[in-house]
């Protein structure tokens, strides 16, 4: 498989994770509790940064939530998480920043709306004084752009000069160009204010796939500041899911992006960390990070009549979810691990060799029996009513066996 070559972007730390350049792709993800709950918010982030998530951002929309804080802050801490996390300001974060410094010291960063800052109205003295905050306390910023609170200033006086043009070009072409020189811009404006470049991060979220690529594969042309990749709403289910990946895909395997949230509408009490789990996936069936052990498995067809094929991938899938915080403490490399659930003898047998363990179930009038393969070699044969259970039971101990403390003892002979 071709490297994907990256992007070189500047560094950027935000807490003790490193963003951009050569660093791995980040995923991040935003609670949804009121801020100002602080238990509530403490109990999601730390749901979060279980699930994966490696930074979370919170809503900083009025006083109690910016008094809530360092609460906030203090509590994931002494849960045993490190996770940086973010503020996301809009309208009046010029205020809660410079009225509450213990918020703005507790954050790991800021995030700054510039059409939602006074950008284009009168002056920048908005976004100058959260710009100057972040400098003060040295916290880097994303500047994130957002089609649907662009500087409408700007896009007037860019729409008013190409309609002046001999030959116009369409609506669509000169919003994007008014995102990534808003972007552009308001970063120039930010480093005139004390920031540098390695305290930069930009984003130019719409909510449209083609739009999402186009826009990003400007942008990236034309800086070398880390970039924050995400729909702005991807929507619900499927849709959030099909989307969110059609659009990171394409930029992710150009190289282009150093950060990324999928923005999923959950459910009515919905898991929230649903979201983190989609960023993974699509970062790993990209082959560029690995979070967890892969299971592939057949749709079914006529063969496969039986549904117990569909339960066993679902049980070891909910068993790998369920062991990874334990698996990823003690056996490092275990999320590179691959596994096949497989319904028939058409492709059964040949799936299972190409995975570190596999299982070929029988199929409508197979024999009733399961060939069981481990590293591309027939180990044994299941049959009867505890296929799940031993077959668990393999896994478990193949991952002993193989990853974390085992391991290393084989490769240094101890």
């Amino acid at each position: 498989m071709p490297e994907i070559v990256r992007r070189k972007a500047v560094t950027v730390r935000v807490g003790g994770v490193r963003v951009g350049s050569d660093a791995p792709i980040v995923v991040q993800s935003m609670t949804n509790t009121d801020t100002a709950d602080i238990e509530s918010s403490i109990q999601q982030i730390a749901a979060l940064a279980r699930a994966g998530s490696e930074m979370v951002r919170v809503t900083v929309n009025n006083d109690a939530a910016a008094e809530a804080l360092p609460y906030i802050v203090d509590g994931i801490r002494a849960k045993g998480w490190n996770t940086p996390i973010i503020g996301d300001f809009h309208y009046n974060g010029h205020l809660l920043l410079a009225k509450y410094p213990a918020c703005a010291e507790a954050l790991a960063k800021y995030r700054i709306n510039p059409g939602n800052c006074s950008i284009g109205k009168k002056d920048d003295a908005n976004f100058r004084t959260m710009v100057e905050v972040a400098v003060k306390h040295q916290k880097p910023v994303r500047i994130g752009v957002n089609w649907g609170s662009l500087d409408q200033a700007l896009l007037t006086k860019m729409m008013d000069e190409n309609s002046q043009l001999l030959n116009p070009l369409p609506a669509r072409d000169v919003m994007l160009e008014t995102m990534v020189r808003s972007a552009l811009d308001n970063a120039a404006a930010a480093e005139r204010y004390g920031l540098r470049r390695d305290q930069i991060i930009l984003s130019a979220k719409v909510s449209g796939v083609r739009d999402l690529v186009d826009v990003y594969t400007d942008l990236a042309s034309r800086c070398d500041y880390a970039l924050h990749l995400g729909l702005t709403e991807a929507g619900m289910g499927m849709k959030g899911t099909v989307a969110s990946t059609a659009g990171l895909a394409p930029l992710l395997l150009a190289g282009i992006g150093d950060t990324i949230r999928v923005s999923l509408t959950p459910t009515p009490g919905g898991d929230r960390a649903e979201e983190v789990r989609c960023s993974q996936q699509i970062l790993q069936a990209l082959s560029i990070r690995s979070f967890a052990p892969q299971v592939t498995s057949c749709p079914g067809c006529g063969r496969t009549t039986s549904t117990y094929f569909q339960m066993l991938a679902e049980q070891v899938q909910n068993y790998i979810t369920t062991s990874m915080p334990e698996w990823k403490e003690h056996y490092p490399g275990v999320e590179e691990m691959k596994l096949a659930v497989m319904g028939c003898i058409v492709n059964g047998p040949g799936e299972s060799k190409h995975a570190n363990i596999g299982i070929s179930l029988p199929g409508t009038f197979e024999d009733p029996k399961a060939p069981v393969y481990i590293d591309g070699k027939l180990a044994m044969t299941l049959k009867g009513d505890g296929i799940v259970d031993e077959f668990k039971a393999i896994l478990d101990e193949y991952v002993r066996g193989h990853y974390g403390k085992a391991q290393i003892e084989d490769l240094v002979g101890v």
